[in-house]
């Protein structure tokens, strides 16, 4: 258990919204050079977006950490990204890079990416992931232990169990954060459906087998799904 107990520390964050500059992908018809979003935009957002988001979390959660924190990545060198987190004290931390700002088209889609983190922490995503690769981590180890391995074969088992299980549910996950964000974005006065235009500079990972997230595509049908059913822009 101790060894299962130590391949968390490998799930760090519920997920991580980055881009990578070598794949290029086809966007929108109408889609400008982008311009990136100051800090004082970033200010801006984060004011609107941050009372929604723990007003979200209080309402649908109980005795879950709803105090976000959200703050910028100091090292200017850090590549384009955007995770949550939990602090040493279990708080919920959003960050982003300063490159990732730069990859923002518009306050739209700033606070929907910000949103779209918030709702992992709110969905429990980073408790349920870590439970996925415990059970994974249990059931391959098992596996290898009745087949008679010695205890390098069970701890490479416990290894890929642990990957394969933190990664199972991996894409449901990044759907119902999408679901979630959509709402939270609209609420804190922004249009998810300006917002969603950053999944078309996205690289799309496509339906990869055990891939961290779904295809942009996939991504685009569930927001804009959500902003019919709930009447949203």
């Amino acid at each position: 258990m101790r060894r299962i107990l130590m391949l968390l520390a490998f799930v760090p964050a519920a997920c991580t919204v980055a881009l990578d500059q070598n794949v290029q992908t086809a966007p929108p018809p109408e889609a400008v050079a982008v311009r990136g979003v100051s800090l004082a935009e970033f200010s801006r957002v984060q004011r609107q977006v941050e009372p929604v988001a723990e007003r979200e979390c209080r309402t649908r959660t109980s005795g879950l950490d709803c105090d976000f924190l959200v703050r910028i990545e100091p090292d200017p060198n850090a590549p384009p990204n955007a995770y949550q987190s939990l602090n040493k004290n279990g708080r919920p931390v959003i960050t982003f890079t300063k490159r990732m700002l730069g990859q923002i088209d518009n306050q739209d889609e700033l606070a929907f990416v910000m949103s779209h983190e918030a709702a992992h922490h709110i969905r429990n995503h980073l408790a349920r992931q870590r439970k996925n690769a415990i059970s994974g981590a249990i059931i391959l180890g098992g596996l290898a232990t009745l087949a008679g391995g010695t205890a390098a074969d069970v701890a490479n088992a416990q290894d890929v169990g642990a990957a394969v299980g933190a990664r199972g549910y991996s894409k449901d996950f990044e759907l119902e954060a999408d679901e979630l964000g959509t709402i939270i974005t609209h609420r804190a006065g922004y249009k998810p459906s300006v917002g969603v235009q950053f999944f078309y500079r996205l690289p799309d990972p496509g339906d990869r087998f055990l891939g961290s997230h779904p295809p942009n595509p996939e991504r685009i049908k569930v927001v804009n799904a959500t902003i019919r059913r709930n009447g949203l822009q």
